[in-house]
Parts: C-alpha cells; sequence; structure tokens
C-alpha cells in the first residue's frame, strides 16, 4: 500500500483575483504535469476548463489535479473566489486536509479571503499563506502580514522576507537557512540562484528570524529552555517545532513571491511538504447515527479499516457523471459493491478515475487518503457517505446556504421543455446552493441562487452546454413574513351532514418568535379538553399554513403557537378536524397579529479609490444602506453596508460607472429585517395583481 505519510490533500483559496488559478497552473508546472503553462488572461489554465471559466477569466468550479513533489503526492483543489461560489469553496475545505491562502500584495486581505478564512477555521483547516503579486504597484508584504492579524485574527509566521518590491522584485531571503533566493529576467521557475542575504537585509532578516525562532520553539518546552539558556536549535529542530505549531493552527506559515512571474513557488511546494499535515495527522471525521449526533466512533485513516468515503462533488461531463469522493478509511477497488448510507441502496463501482483537471487515468484501486473520481455513480449526491455494505456509518453531512435571489425562466420555445428538465435536474445535483421550483399557478420555473453572478452563470450553462435557449424574467426577492404582536384566540370548527360529523374547538395563544427561532409550539392544555393524540394534529396545521403569510403570501418566520385549551366530541373528533380547526385559527388570527413583510439585508463590502468615496456612500444611502464601517487603506477605501437585496440589482453597473471601472464590492446574505411601510405596499400590491392574473 501507499505511504499515506507522502501524502498532500490540499485546497488553494482566496478573494477574486488573487491569483489562485495561476498559483495552480505554476504548481502543475514545476512537478512536471503540464510543460505549457496557460494563463488564466488567455483563457488557457489548465483547471478552468469551462467555456464559461476561460471567457470571464474566474474559476467556477473547483477543480482537481494530482502532481508530485519531493516524492510526495499533492491532490490540489482549486477553488472559486466569488462569494456566488462560496459553497464550492466550502465543500472542498471539507475534504481538505491544509491548505494555502492566497492573498494579493496589494489588494491584500479582501471580503472573499475573510469568508474562506472563516470556513477554514470552522473546519479546522491548518494552512499556509501565501502572499502573491508582489510584482505588483502597490504591494506591500508588511502590510499584507499586518492585514492577517488585524482582519482574520491570524498569527501569520513569516518564514521570507521578499528581495526588492513592485518592478524591482527579484526573489526572497528564507529565513530559516538564511538564504537569498534570487531568479534572473528569464522569468523560468528553474532558473534561480541561492546566494548570501543581501547587505542591506541583514539587519531585518536577523529580527524577523529571532521572532521566528521564538514563536517555532514555544511548541517544545525542552529546546525552548535550551534556547533561552543561549543555545540555538538546528533547522531540523525549527522544521519540527513549525510542523506541530501549523498543525495545532497556532500560527499560520507566511511565504510570498509572484506566481505570474514564476517566483517563490518552489518554496512553497517545500513548505506543503515540511509543514501540511498528511491524512493520518489530521482529527479522524467523527461517525454519526440517524438523528445526525455523534456517535462517539471516526473514521481512522488507515487502510486497514472498513471503507468510508464522501461524495463531495458532482459533476457532469463528456464521459458522463462524475462523483468525487474522499476515501477516509479502507480501500476501494473496481468492481466493489458499496453501500450509500443516505439512501441505503448499494451500488457498484464501475470506473475509477484519477483526475488531471480535465484528463483522467483510469485506476483499480484507491486507498485511504486518495480523492478520486468515480464514473457513473447513479443515486449519489453531494455529502452522502459511501461505505462497506457489512460496517454501515454516517460521516458528518454537509450544510449549505439557502438561496437569496431568484429568477423565473421560460424556454424559447415548447420542444425545449423537456430538454430544459434533465439539464436542470444535472445541475442541481452538482451544485447544492442552485435550487429550482416550478411556482404551481403559473407553471414558470424558478430558479434560486445566491447572486446575479451565480444565476446569469447558470443560464449561460444552459444555453452553451446543454442548447436550451431560455426566456428570463426579472430577479425576484426572497421576502419573507412575520407577526409583531401577541394574540389570544378561539376557533371552532363542526360540520354535521349525514354519518359521523367532524368537530374541534382550540383556544390558542400566537405570539412573535426569537429572531432565526422558525415555529414552536407549546401545549398546556389541562385535564384532557383537548386529548394529547390531538396535540400533533394542531401543531400540523399551524406548520402546514405558515409557508403562505397573510400580506402578500410569502413564507411566515418566528411564530409561537401556544394551546392552552379547547373541546373534543367522543365520536365527531378526529385528527383531520383539529388540523382543520388549526387551519382555520392561523386564517383567522395572524392577520391580526400585526403581520410585517422582511426583506433580505445583503452585508456588501465596497471597494472604492479615494477621490469616490463620497459618490459610493451616497448611492449607498440611496439604496436605503446603513453604513458600518469605513477602512482606508493604500490604494483606496473600504466600505462594509447592510443594504437591502432588493436595492442591489445592477449594482455592478453603477459602481463602475461611479468609480471608474476601479471600484469592486461583494455581498453576501446577512439577516431579514423589516420592510419601510412605503416599500411593504408597493411589494404586497404587486403580488396581489400577480396572484389576480393567475
Amino acid at each position: 500500500m501507499a505511504d499515506l505519510s507522502k501524502y498532500r490533500n490540499i485546497g488553494i483559496f482566496a478573494h477574486v483575483d488573487a491569483g489562485k488559478t495561476t498559483t495552480t497552473e505554476r504548481i502543475l508546472k514545476l512537478t512536471g504535469q503540464i510543460h505549457k503553462t496557460g494563463e488564466v488572461h488567455d483563457g488557457e489554465s489548465t483547471t478552468d476548463f469551462m467555456e464559461q471559466e476561460a471567457e470571464r477569466g474566474i474559476t467556477i468550479q473547483s477543480a482537481a489535479v494530482s502532481c508530485f513533489w519531493n516524492d510526495h503526492r499533492f491532490n490540489v483543489i482549486d477553488t472559486p473566489g466569488h462569494v456566488d461560489f462560496t459553497v464550492e469553496v466550502y465543500r472542498s475545505l471539507k475534504v481538505l486536509d491544509g491548505g494555502i491562502g492566497v492573498f494579493c500584495g496589494s489588494g491584500g486581505v479582501e471580503p472573499q479571503s475573510e469568508t474562506n478564512w472563516r470556513y477554514a477555521n470552522e473546519s479546522e483547516v491548518a494552512r499556509i499563506i501565501f502572499v502573491n503579486k508582489l510584482d505588483r504597484m502597490g504591494a506591500d508584504f508588511y502590510r499584507v502580514v499586518q492585514q492577517t492579524k488585524d482582519v482574520l485574527a491570524a498569527n501569520p509566521l513569516v518564514m521570507v522576507l521578499p528581495i526588492g518590491i513592485e518592478e524591482d522584485f527579484v526573489g526572497v531571503v528564507d529565513l530559516l537557512t538564511e538564504k537569498a533566493y534570487i531568479w534572473d529576467e528569464t522569468g523560468l521557475p528553474e532558473n534561480y540562484q541561492v546566494t548570501d542575504i543581501p547587505e542591506d537585509m541583514v539587519e531585518k532578516a536577523a529580527e524577523y528570524r529571532e521572532m521566528l525562532v521564538e514563536t517555532a520553539v514555544e511548541q517544545d518546552e525542552d529546546l525552548m529552555m535550551a534556547y533561552m539558556e543561549g543555545e540555538e536549535p538546528t533547522i531540523e529542530q525549527l522544521k519540527a517545532c513549525i510542523r506541530k505549531g501549523t498543525r495545532d493552527m497556532s500560527f499560520f506559515p507566511t511565504y510570498c513571491g509572484s506566481a505570474f512571474k514564476n517566483k517563490g513557488i518552489q518554496l512553497v511546494l517545500d513548505a506543503v511538504v515540511d509543514y501540511l499535515p498528511d491524512p493520518t495527522e489530521v482529527d479522524p471525521q467523527p461517525l454519526m447515527d440517524d438523528e445526525g449526533e455523534e456517535t462517539g466512533q471516526y473514521a481512522t485513516v488507515s487502510a486497514d479499516e472498513p471503507l468510508r468515503a464522501l461524495a463531495f462533488k458532482i459533476m457532469d461531463d463528456r464521459f458522463g457523471a462524475l462523483t468525487f469522493v474522499r476515501i477516509y478509511s479502507g480501500v476501494l477497488n473496481k468492481g466493489d459493491t458499496i453501500l450509500n448510507a443516505f439512501t441505503g441502496k448499494t451500488e457498484r463501482v464501475g470506473r475509477m478515475v484519477e483526475m488531471q483537471a480535465d484528463e483522467r487515468n483510469e485506476l483499480t484501486t484507491a486507498q485511504a487518503g486518495d480523492i478520486i473520481a468515480i464514473v457513473g455513480m447513479k443515486n449519489v449526491q453531494t455529502g452522502h457517505t459511501l461505505c462497506d455494505p457489512k460496517h454501515p456509518c454516517t460521516l458528518e453531512p454537509m450544510v449549505f446556504p439557502t438561496p437569496v435571489i431568484s429568477i423565473a425562466v421560460a424556454p424559447k420555445d415548447k420542444g425545449s421543455t423537456e430538454k430544459m428538465g434533465i439539464a436542470i435536474g444535472k445541475m442541481v445535483a452538482e451544485d447544492p446552493s442552485f435550487q429550482v421550483e416550478t411556482d404551481e399557478d403559473s407553471g414558470e420555473t424558478i430558479l434560486k441562487g445566491m447572486g446575479e453572478l451565480h444565476l446569469d452563470i447558470k443560464v449561460d450553462i444552459l444555453k452553451r452546454t446543454y442548447g436550451v435557449d431560455l426566456v428570463v424574467g426579472q430577479p425576484q426577492v426572497a421576502y419573507r413574513e412575520t407577526i409583531t404582536q401577541e394574540i389570544e384566540d378561539s376557533y371552532t370548527h363542526k360540520k354535521q351532514s349525514g354519518g359521523s360529523g367532524q368537530f374541534g374547538k382550540i383556544d390558542y395563544r400566537i405570539r412573535p418568535g426569537e429572531v432565526g427561532s422558525g415555529f414552536t409550539f407549546t401545549s398546556s392544555v389541562v385535564g384532557g379538553n383537548v386529548p394529547k393524540e390531538f396535540w400533533p394534529a394542531v401543531q400540523k396545521g399551524f406548520e402546514v399554513m405558515m409557508e403562505e403569510g397573510p400580506l402578500a403570501g410569502f413564507p411566515l418566520l418566528d411564530m409561537e403557537v401556544e394551546l392552552f385549551d379547547g373541546a373534543f366530541h367522543a365520536v365527531d373528533s378526529s385528527a383531520i378536524a383539529f388540523e382543520i380547526a388549526a387551519k382555520g385559527a392561523y386564517r383567522q388570527s395572524v392577520p391580526k397579529a400585526g403581520p410585517q413583510l422582511l426583506e433580505p439585508i445583503m452585508k456588501v463590502d465596497v471597494f472604492s479609490p479615494e477621490d469616490h468615496v463620497g459618490d459610493v456612500i451616497g448611492d449607498l444611502n440611496r439604496r436605503r444602506g446603513m453604513i458600518k464601517d469605513q477602512e482606508a487603506g493604500v490604494t483606496g477605501v473600504r466600505i462594509k453596508a447592510d443594504v437591502p437585496l432588493a436595492e442591489m440589482f445592477g449594482y455592478i453597473g453603477s459602481l463602475r460607472t461611479m468609480t471608474s471601472g476601479r471600484g469592486q464590492f461583494s455581498m453576501e446574505f446577512s439577516h431579514y429585517s423589516a420592510c419601510p411601510q412605503n416599500v411593504a405596499e408597493a411589494v404586497i400590491a404587486e403580488e396581489k395583481e400577480k396572484r389576480a392574473k393567475k
């Protein structure tokens, strides 16, 4: 079997345009996987192989690649940076053991890198930091290091210092070996010399090396005592300490360079081998029971254990449906029968492949620690556990964000309806943050996603990949409703018409719940006035009705119902009668409980050059935004605000106009909040008009 200590499952993640894909390209070039480097801006990079990715120069879906460096096998996943595709980052982090966080030397720690960093902290993934693009105007390595402390509350451990800056950036000083790596003008990664530290940097390097050693030896008490007594630790001892600290996430080894100019990447690859954990060194995944509680058992990473694997991504391509799987324990052979713990069905493994971005290498066997793809699995979806039928188990499932924006679509010609249905089915399986529903009244197909760009790309994929032309409606906001007042009321349902009748009387209180609490039902009936067996029916009646609020038919959030009294009939009462009573009670009382329309508020992060800040803030205020924070950087100002989603459509266009194309922004869903009266009235009137037409 393969030696697991030689495996590294790593992901590369960062904000848009910090250079993740270019870094991945350089890694592939250096490890001999590709011979000609493709550039993102020419639309030719290896991992961005979708047409939409090549055109827009962005990464949309994470791609997996395997390569080798210093006898170690790397499984690298290049993830997208756009907030609309965060789900790709999230699910990749679930199955990785380590990561490289890439930050732009001039942009620094940007909004999306914060989100991804937070995800990585939650997933407890050890990582190293790579400050990229040091050859750019305005690049400043030391400022970015400070930002990682201030913004991410991380502890960067500086391992190298840059020699020169902006166009004079030529190489780096390695603080451990106290040598300088200097690349020549040819721009080839292998053309570098190892020399002594430049004279003007000797003092600074000594100061930073002392900080490095002091932080590292804290991981080993004996070493620390020896160091305090004046004994200098060896490089091997230091490496062991750094490895331990990285694995425990006490600090993050920090490197710098320029991926585009091929400078500094080798040291990062060495760091992956030296400091990032192999699959056996990561805390094993906990196993769950049917209720989703931890059982106290773990999927230990070893080839001798029963098979346990997690499907973390589904992709449809010209070879058929691919299911990407991370094997946590055991061995998987071609032809094996495996159990899908979620559906309870077994499937046979036909073909297994190792991914080289868009290329495939056939495999006959894979083992714990591997990331592979299985061809042609039928009923597997993202987050399902695959295991040995004799040892069924469930790994911790994934949680996905709920969509905040929707558009109505219809095929241009009648003949494409079925084609559209099949294509959308495949796309939903691939991307759990993309949802589809059919509006029963109008028959329209509604696509829901994380943002305008997300849906824009989905429509584009439908058109190009599947050949379905769509008519796209206006984007719709996912409004919600809630109540603001407590009300006590009574409702009786009775029906007598030959045969057995129906009877149910309930006395109840309805009150607003805590924000985010959903629906809570309690019963304080005493003396059996409403027998216990009918309580669930009352609860169900209210719960079903909450899908349509009283104002405009949007789902109702956060309501508490207490059943405190009622009456029943020995013959005519039934669960159905009480359920109907609860539905009638909802219709009767909720409109009297001060119903209110809620709208989704987005956390918006805008970057603007200094001379346009006034315009940007004025515009956000006009969009009913609440400015939360302003932070001046070297190249401009970051403005954080909470803005209703309804006011943010087409914002990128206005922002570019205001800032002469230099502004950027990102947004993610924050919370629901009450609509102002005038807005609420307009929305309710519009919804009523739609319903009248139907």
